[in-house]
């Protein structure tokens, strides 16, 4: 289950493409398969005001100045595939930001591992006190 409207989400992304660097062969001057993915989130009509809030503190260091998030693929020589792969980054990106942490909940110890530590603490220092004792 999303926590938002994935293909609302999806309308309000921005791509830009650039040559990528790296191997291409006789094409590798020629076609931009590198994929910049932007997404402006002060101007997202899908995400609440405080899924944005909790982007923008989680996301912080992906965030430029003007509340745009970048994210960019350059793995294939193909750029619908360097497309893909740069939504999906995106989408699991988002996800994991917007997914609530869980709240610890305390255990006590039982009472048989408290008294396993006693008894393996007083089995270390009994050892340790019959080694000063030795008969020679």
């Amino acid at each position: 289950m999303s926590l938002f409207n994935e293909i609302g989400i999806l309308n309000e992304l921005n791509f830009r493409t650039s040559r990528s660097s790296g191997p291409g062969g006789q094409s590798v001057n020629k076609v931009n398969t590198k994929v910049v993915l932007l997404f402006n989130m002060n101007d997202s009509l899908v995400l609440s005001q405080s899924q944005i809030e909790t982007l923008t503190l989680k996301l912080k260091n992906r965030i430029n100045a003007d509340g745009i998030l970048s994210l960019s693929s350059d793995e294939t020589r193909s750029q619908l595939k360097n497309k893909e792969l740069v939504i999906k980054r995106f989408m699991m990106l988002l996800n994991d930001a917007l997914t609530p942490i869980k709240k610890r909940k305390p255990t006590r110890r039982s009472k048989a591992s408290v008294e396993k530590r006693l008894r393996n603490k007083k089995y270390q220092s009994d050892k340790k006190k019959f080694r000063s004792n030795k008969i020679e």
